[in-house]
């Protein structure tokens, strides 16, 4: 109770009668407003006062890992005392004999994009050092626009072989910075963002307050069962990850909406982050708990969202 008190002072400051609803209505009478207040961008304008957003808004990464392939490097950062990331470790690596981004199977080339760190390999042949971090390539970003190929990896060296100054996609670096890694990171906890040069710092609080607004935006219409509302943030070439185009999840979703059922639906660990090489382009993922009478689910969600020239967000594809 001392919480939900504490919450109703806060949005106080946006409605000044908010406490008055509570007191002669109770707490169900006023989410709705309390939910379409954190779709206002003014509320995230002054929560992302002073949150870092060095590499975006991060709520779920400790560590983050950049590479910077037009440089060969590789660079670690991990959350300081004041939740900033501070940069820890700089890696000299290989990268993908050519230049540019991964698209085909055996292409030799390095992707560009976003990454989790998916598990740890620790049984493999000696060319690949003392172990090896899978990455999550191909992401939903690379499905979407038809790339292929996999088992891209950051990995060790040989210690007896010759190799090339070069790998056939994956990040290499030597093996006892790789073992010196391997004790300053949890992998569920990492993220790995790979650039075709620089990667983009300091990211703007305003466009981060922006897309933060109109997910719950998003999030408002999903709740309270506006169709149209929903359906608007969905861009023409939509394409779900299991192939269902905009047509096709227009019809599905209008069916779930006609049953008009009373849904609670909370977003956790929510991360948005500009996707490298590709202009107000941005990923964005979050723990989704959703409950309704007919469904339950509880996991992970992504979607790529782009930024149109009127600053409205359009979903071009989830998962």
């Amino acid at each position: 109770m001392k919480i939900i008190f504490l919450i109703l002072i806060s949005l106080s400051l946006y409605s000044s009668d908010i406490l008055t609803k509570y007191r002669n209505n109770g707490i169900k009478n006023i989410e709705k407003e309390m939910d379409l207040q954190l779709a206002d961008k003014e509320y995230w304008d002054n929560y992302l006062k002073h949150v870092n957003t060095t590499f975006g808004y991060i709520e779920k990464y400790d560590s983050i890992l950049t590479c910077n392939k037009a440089k060969s490097t590789l660079k670690l950062y991990k959350r300081g005392k004041n939740s900033d990331f501070e940069p820890v470790k700089d890696y000299s690596a290989f990268v993908g004999k050519e230049k540019g981004d991964k698209v085909r199977e055996g292409d030799l080339k390095t992707p560009t994009g976003i990454y989790d760190i998916t598990r740890k390999i620790e049984k493999l042949d000696s060319f690949y050092g003392p172990l090896a971090f899978a990455t999550s390539y191909p992401n939903l970003y690379d499905k979407y626009r038809g790339k292929d190929g996999h088992g891209i990896w950051i990995h060790g060296l040989p210690a007896t072989q010759e190799r090339e100054k070069f790998t056939k996609g994956c990040i290499a670096i030597g093996n006892s910075n790789l073992i010196c890694l391997e004790k300053e990171i949890d992998i569920d906890n990492t993220l790995l963002i790979i650039n075709k040069d620089k990667i983009i710092q300091n990211v703007s609080k305003e466009k981060l307050a922006l897309i933060l607004s109109q997910l719950y935006r998003w999030r408002y219409s999903w709740l309270y069962n506006d169709i149209n509302g929903y359906l608007n943030f969905y861009s023409h070439d939509f394409v779900k990850n299991n192939t269902m185009d905009l047509k096709q999840f227009k019809r599905y979703k209008t069916r779930i909406f006609k049953k008009k059922e009373k849904k609670t639906i909370l977003f956790k660990y929510i991360n948005v982050i500009p996707y490298p090489s590709s202009s107000n382009v941005y990923q964005i993922t979050f723990q989704e708990i959703y409950k309704s009478d007919s469904f339950k689910f509880t996991g992970n969600k992504t979607l790529i969202v782009k930024i149109e020239k009127d600053n409205q967000m359009k979903i071009f594809t989830e998962k």
